[in-house]
């Protein structure tokens, strides 16, 4: 049964109603269908008016350029508005203190925005976000509120915290300063300071995308009966000029589909971008109003401040409000920096009865109304915008709430252009924001040099009032908090399977990850834990087995018939639905990954996602999101599929990737592995589940584990026996098989004659059959013995190595692995991958014999695995002719032999 429709207050309700009467009749008419011919009949002629009404001069999705909740119908606030204003002009003192402060390092930070969203950050800790003191991990509401904190606005977290006594003056003087102990980072960045922030947001356009999609997992994690997540909230704070980002709107409509009424988005709407106008010659609250709105979302503006309402009064013929709509966000912020000469004639002079309006008003009005008034420094009207959104059902709601960039910092950063750019206030500009904020601060400790903190006591009305304002929302915010639960280790069965491989039958190691998480998730510890997230792709990766038995996840469940139903691997969608099937969004799957993979921070419940996606549309395409995944510490495992640049056959140029492992080696979070068979895969995916979830939660790394895995299906051989295949797995390098071994298990009797030329041929991933090929083609025909090693991990042997040289610089003796293993390997070393040659020659350095490298260096193409290989050089012939070439430098073989070679194999 629908819920009864609430007489909501309504923006019209402040503005001249011209004929009253008419309306009714509007209204009444509406009604009369509804009662005789249905709602149906209704929505259909509204569509068809909306229709109408989109001609050139109307703009159905936009209201007018007034607030929402008129002032009549502002509900009571409930807090101690004496109070909170002072609370919030020490934080505003402080702030702007600690940046300044800090400039004379040359280290800067951001005052002006901050300095405009204020009171949008202290209504909401004083009345709305809730912590997480109290309440233990699966209790409905304990994981609190998920805050979403403009990056710029990090001074004025800081100022609070202080006032609050989480942070002192020390703490604020180390802002920006972190290659000491105690220093404060100057975004929010829970890598560097873990106890306070959740979420890292300064990469704009991340923040958004990342909230809407952690809203979701809320919802997710309820619907699966993991954990009650109904009472938490997610609040995203965001800048207008950051809406530009096609991450700031990516996920709208998801979050309007799914009626993701756990979140709010609020905009500072200063505006300004970081150099600029966000919307010179138009409006952004307008433009961000329409696209909200057509996305499903409750929209709430909160644009004016009190000293508007007379003039709204006075408006009789609706001249202001056609004003409003049409003067330019340029034009608004040049009122704001002028005299009231300037408005009367410029604003008011534009329309004769506006003109006349005008006459009324005083000067200081004027004044008063263009450079200050806003909906966003007066705590009443953002408290009245918060509850119009929390209380909304059925939809996720924005808040457009209009400040001025700088406010309270003065004339030279009110509005001003550069302000982004200015880092500190001078003794003077200090002074006059004392005075503003009316603090007691005395002259003689203002100053050019260093303007000091200030702080009421820890004992002050101020804030005893805070920390009773906090401890009554669920304690301090924003902060993090892990309750560590570890996980049991599951069973040896799934691991076993691949460890004696496959036989003669062919599979890809895409394949066999899919096959070893379908295991893992029958456990019945951890099963349920896995979160499989993927974009439209799911088939692609074989992993169709998944849909009937773990089901894609849909809110709404599965309201049709599925075309494929009577298949055994149908389609099948369900409000508890295990995988998260996000369709063609790279950057949606992310943003769910990082909410799955810092469950265990969040809610107190660790998940296991998987996000598995086309290589080359991976790290290249959402490398950014991967950074801020890093910064909240993730968890997870990432999966790179249909891997290397010549096993996408026919696909071409955009397709095939040769790079990502580079792109993921810059990441100091992300563990790649390029596993060349179906053990390696087991291997280090149990490696990641004891490093990231083991049964000791103090031990457990915050890292996530990247795995390239291929779709060309082969045989896939048995685990050699010994620890040291394990131990190189993971480590990164191990042999895979000698020479000796070669000959002797494919039963040769041609094999080089003792004392022949020897080479040792380091592949990766599918390379590895090349270099196996070649190893047998250089017995057979060349009578060069080889040796075959499985590199899993380039970049882990490269890490190592680093940290070997960093240990030797302090006097410590430490070999890097990979010299220790090749240490006294005959012959020189030539490797060989899927990726170009800089991912192999990661660790040429540190290997003590002459080396070499082959790789798929250039753009991608079109063609024949064999053809592609045959182009960049590096099939099994390449590579033979190359160990030839590298042997023939040497005078180990002649040079005739590698041009004989060449010729033989059509590569000369």
């Amino acid at each position: 049964m629908p819920r009864p429709v609430r007489n909501r207050p309504s923006e019209l309700d402040q503005l001249l109603d011209r004929d009253p009467q008419e309306t009714a009749e509007w209204r009444e008419s509406l009604d009369a269908v509804v009662a005789n011919a249905g709602p149906e009949r209704a929505a259909y002629l509204m569509r068809r008016v909306l229709e109408h009404a989109g001609r050139p001069g109307l703009r159905p999705l936009e209201t007018d350029y007034v607030n929402t909740v008129p002032t009549a119908a502002e509900p009571e606030f409930p807090g101690d508005l004496e109070l909170e204003s002072r609370i919030t002009a020490w934080n505003r003192w402080n702030a702007a203190a600690m940046v300044t402060r800090g400039s004379r390092f040359g280290l800067g930070g951001h005052i002006a925005t901050f300095a405009s969203a204020a009171w949008l950050y202290e209504t909401g800790f004083q009345h709305f976000f809730r912590g997480k003191d109290g309440l233990e991990p699966g209790a409905s509401g304990g994981s609190g509120d998920q805050l979403y904190i403009q990056g710029h606005a990090s001074p004025g977290v800081y100022a609070r915290a202080f006032l609050d006594g989480r942070l002192t003056e020390a703490d604020l003087d180390r802002f920006r300063q972190e290659t000491g102990p105690g220093g404060l980072p100057s975004y929010p960045h829970p890598r560097r300071l873990p106890w306070l922030w959740e979420f890292p947001t300064v990469s704009m356009g991340i923040g958004p995308i990342n909230a809407v999609y952690q809203a979701r997992f809320n919802r997710y994690l309820t619907d699966r009966g993991i954990k009650d997540t109904s009472a938490s909230h997610v609040w995203a704070f965001l800048g207008d000029g950051e809406m530009d980002e096609p991450e700031s709107t990516a996920a709208l409509a998801l979050a309007g589909r799914e009626r993701l009424d756990n979140l709010t988005f609020v905009v500072n709407c200063n505006l300004q971008r970081l150099d600029g106008p966000v919307r010179a010659n138009f409006k952004i609250v307008q433009e961000l109003e329409a696209q909200f709105r057509a996305a499903g979302w409750n929209v709430v503006k909160s644009l004016w401040g009190s000293e508007w309402d007379e003039l709204l009064r006075l408006d009789t013929t609706g001249a202001l409000v056609r004003r409003l709509r049409e003067v330019p966000d340029a034009q608004f912020q040049t009122y704001a920096t002028r005299d009231a000469a300037y408005i009367r004639e410029h604003f008011f002079g534009a329309d004769p009865q506006l003109a006349e309006t005008a006459r009324l008003l005083s000067d200081e009005k004027i004044a008063a109304c263009f450079r200050t008034s806003r909906a966003g420094h007066e705590p009443r009207k953002v408290y009245a915008a918060y509850r119009a959104a929390v209380e909304h059902e059925g939809a996720p709601t924005v808040v457009l709430a209009q400040t001025v960039k700088g406010w309270t910092l003065g004339p030279g950063f009110e509005s001003r252009n550069a302000n982004h750019q200015m880092k500190k206030l001078t003794g003077k500009e200090f002074r006059a924001m004392r005075d503003l904020l009316e603090l007691p601060i005395p002259d003689r400790e203002l100053n050019d040099e260093l303007v000091p903190y200030a702080h009421p006591g820890p004992d002050s009305p101020e804030v005893r009032y805070l920390q009773e304002r906090r401890a009554a929302l669920g304690g301090p915010a924003p902060a993090r908090k892990v309750h560590p639960v570890g996980l049991p280790e599951p069973s040896a069965k799934p691991f076993e399977t691949l460890r004696k491989g496959s036989g003669s039958q062919e599979i890809a190691t895409t394949m066999a990850f899919v096959r070893l998480v379908k295991d893992l998730m029958k456990e019945k510890e951890t099963g349920r834990r896995w979160v499989p997230v993927v974009p439209d792709e799911a088939r692609t990766f074989g992993m169709e087995s998944l849909f009937p038995s773990a089901g894609i996840y849909s809110p709404l469940g599965q309201n049709y018939d599925p075309v494929d139903r009577d298949q055994l691997l149908y389609y099948k969608e369900s409000s508890d639905g295990q995988i998260l099937n996000e369709g063609i969004t790279e950057a949606g799957s992310l943003a769910d990954f990082t909410a799955a993979a810092t469950s265990y921070a969040t809610h107190g419940e660790p998940m296991i996602p998987f996000y598995i996606f086309y290589s080359m549309f991976g790290f290249q395409r959402t490398g950014d999101q991967f950074w801020s995944l890093a910064d909240q510490l993730g968890r997870g495992f990432v999966i790179g599929a249909t891997a290397g640049r010549t096993t996408m056959t026919g696909e071409g140029l955009q397709h095939a990737d040769g790079h990502s492992p580079l792109l993921a080696s810059t990441n100091p979070a992300v563990v790649t592995y390029d596993p060349a068979f179906a053990y390696e895969v087991g291997a280090v995916v149990r490696d990641g589940l004891r490093r990231m979830y083991g049964p000791d939660p103090s031990r457990n790394e915050d890292v996530v584990y990247y795995l390239t895995v291929y779709n060309e299906p082969k045989p896939q051989p048995p685990q050699p026996a010994g620890d040291a295949v394990e131990e190189g797995i993971l480590k990164g390098l191990y042999r895979f098989r000698t020479a000796e071994d070669a000959a002797g298990s494919e039963g040769r009797s041609a094999v080089p004659e003792p004392g022949s030329p020897r080479i040792q041929l380091l592949a990766s991933g599918t390379a590895i059959h090349w270099a196996l090929d070649a190893q047998r083609l250089l017995a057979e025909e060349w009578d060069v013995s080889a040796d075959v090693w499985s590199a899993t991990s380039w970049s882990e042997l490269r890490r190592d190595a680093l940290e070997c040289d960093a240990a030797q610089l302090r006097g410590e003796e430490r070999t890097p692995y990979v010299t220790r293993v090749l240490e006294g390997a005959p012959g020189p070393v030539l490797a060989v991958s899927d990726w170009m040659r800089a991912v192999p020659d990661q660790i040429s350095q540190w290997v003590p014999q002459d080396w070499t490298s082959l790789g798929t260096d250039g753009f991608g193409l079109s063609g024949t695995r064999e053809a592609v290989r045959r182009h960049f050089g590096v099939d099994a012939e390449s590579v033979v002719v190359a160990a030839l070439a590298q042997l023939a430098r040497r005078g180990e073989v002649k040079q005739e032999t590698v041009r004989k070679a060449a010729e033989s194999y059509g590569l000369a």
